[in-house]
Parts: structure tokens; C-alpha cells; sequence
């Protein structure tokens, strides 16, 4: 996995820090701990952020910067996540958030505090969170485990059991915003691991289209290609005609295949909020054959 992952765990959560500030009815995310995890500079460009009018100067910033309709995407793929892991949570034994950065989906208000759940990361992400989640609430949920892994010398599976995870565990696996800064290589060992899931295991994960990773199609990106694809952060795609292909050959089954155009109109629109919206990236969701 790229090191530059590790730059960027904390932006998607202060995204949700700042989703806070909108009245109940027009927020997409609800998240009572993403504010308090972050580090003291980042609590301070929250803050900056209160007033209605800096919040939308922001993002139509961010919409006419790098990455053009990906906060309302970002917005979408975690409240999509989050629905999916609502609605399998009666049938699961587990959770498993693989690259899990600064999310806070598990620490939140409602989050069941019997099912087990495991947030792994680099070393470095591992130790940034421990610290964040120590400032936020004291002291760590007992049924969540942190698990540090340096993915391209220790096996994933060996590192999980060592930190209690059973894999006849009917899990929910989570791969949101990594697969873009793996190799196939990295890709295929993670996916090799995900082969031996339980029989009725969930997984939701994003990925961004090859088309755009291979340079064919800019998709409005332009930028976001130059500083992440031509730099090597950014290195491999999947494109949905070959997704359910792909993941038959792991034996998993796929569910479902979302553009962000769609969640917007899902999640979005009810609020009488619009953002702009990406093509480049897209959510999926699969089950364990």
C-alpha cells in the first residue's frame, strides 16, 4: 500500500466533523465523535467552518479544486456504508474496517456495543487514532481493537488472528477509499484473505474507475490525476462491466454497484442541499458465497 495513504486519514473525517454544523434535517451523516478525534489544528479549521457562508464557500472551492464533486461523494459512499452495515447487523458476528484511517462509524451513539470490531491501519494511522480516540472519550471501547500492519511485509490474516478475530466470523468487511493505493499484487493478497470469509459475510468497498487510473478518460479530473495517478499514489482501477467477474473469482457474489449520482439522489436531494458529483469513483457491495 502507498505510504501516502496515511496523509490521508483525517481530511474525510473532518468532512463529517463539519457535516455537524447543518440542522438535523438537512445533515446526511449524524456523528457525535468525528469532531472530538481530531487533532487541535484540524478542531481549529473545523471551527472556521461554523458559519453557513464559510461552509459553502468551501465547497464550491472544493468543487472547482482537484477533485471536483468529491465531498458530496465522500458524503454519499460513507452514509451508503453506514446503511448497509445497519441493515446486516442483526445477522453478523463481526466487523472489520480495513484501512480504517480516522473513521469513527464505530465509536458513534447507536453502534452496538456487543459486536466486535477490528480498524486496521499502518502503525503510524493506528497511533494517530489511538491518541484521537483517547482525547475523544477516555478510554477505548472494549469491543473495538486496533490493529497496526504494515501491509506489504505482514499477512493480513495472521495479524487479525493474532488480535482475536475469528475468521468463521460472519463479518462485514469495509474497504472504503483504499483500493486505489494498492498494486493488483496488494489487491489480489487482500482479496485472497477475503476468499476465506464466512459464508454470508458482507463487503462494501469504493474504488475508482481503471479508465481514469489507465489516463483514458480525465472524467473532470485533470488535476486529480496529475498529483495522484502520474505521481504513483494512485495505482490501480476496476471498471463495473468486470466487478462481478472479479469478485466471483474470490467467491463472492455482488449485491449492488452505486455512482454517486444515484446517492445523491438517495441522500442528498431530501436535504434541499445540492452538491456536484463525481463519476470517477464509485461504492459496491457484495456477499460471501
Amino acid at each position: 500500500m502507498s505510504k501516502e495513504a496515511a496523509k490521508t486519514a483525517t481530511g474525510p473525517t473532518s468532512l463529517i466533523a463539519i457535516e455537524q454544523f447543518y440542522p438535523p434535517g438537512q445533515r446526511i451523516i449524524h456523528d457525535d465523535v468525528a469532531y472530538s478525534v481530531l487533532s487541535r489544528g484540524f478542531r481549529a479549521f473545523v471551527q472556521l467552518m461554523r458559519p453557513l457562508w464559510a461552509r459553502t464557500l468551501m465547497i464550491r472551492r472544493s468543487d472547482k479544486g482537484d477533485f471536483p464533486g468529491m465531498w458530496g461523494g465522500m458524503l454519499c459512499r460513507k452514509r451508503y456504508i453506514d446503511d448497509r452495515l445497519k441493515e446486516a447487523v442483526s445477522g453478523i458476528d463481526a466487523v472489520v474496517n480495513l484501512g480504517a484511517g480516522m473513521d469513527t462509524r464505530f465509536y458513534r451513539s447507536g453502534f452496538p456495543k456487543d459486536l466486535r470490531a477490528w480498524e486496521v491501519d499502518l502503525p503510524e494511522v493506528i497511533r494517530q487514532k489511538k491518541d484521537g480516540l483517547h482525547q475523544a472519550l477516555g478510554t477505548l471501547p472494549s469491543n473495538v481493537t486496533l490493529v497496526p500492519i504494515d501491509f506489504d511485509y505482514e499477512d493480513l490474516s495472521a495479524v487479525l488472528e493474532k488480535h482475536g478475530y475469528s475468521p468463521q466470523s460472519r463479518t462485514f468487511f469495509i474497504l472504503e477509499g483504499v483500493t486505489q493505493y494498492v498494486t493488483e499484487k496488494g489487491l489480489q493478497s487482500t482479496f485472497d484473505f477475503l476468499s476465506s470469509a464466512s459464508s454470508g459475510s458482507r463487503l462494501a468497498f469504493t474504488y475508482v474507475r481503471k479508465d481514469f487510473i489507465d489516463g483514458r478518460d480525465m472524467r473532470g479530473w485533470p488535476r486529480a490525476y496529475r498529483k495522484f495517478v502520474e505521481s504513483g499514489v494512485w495505482m490501480l482501477g476496476l471498471e463495473p462491466e468486470g466487478l462481478a467477474a472479479f469478485l466471483g473469482g474470490y467467491g463472492w457474489r455482488l449485491v449492488e454497484d452505486r455512482g454517486y449520482d444515484e446517492l445523491a439522489e438517495k441522500y442528498i436531494k431530501p436535504t434541499g442541499r445540492t452538491f456536484a458529483t463525481t463519476t470517477v469513483e464509485r461504492v459496491a457491495l457484495a456477499q460471501k458465497l
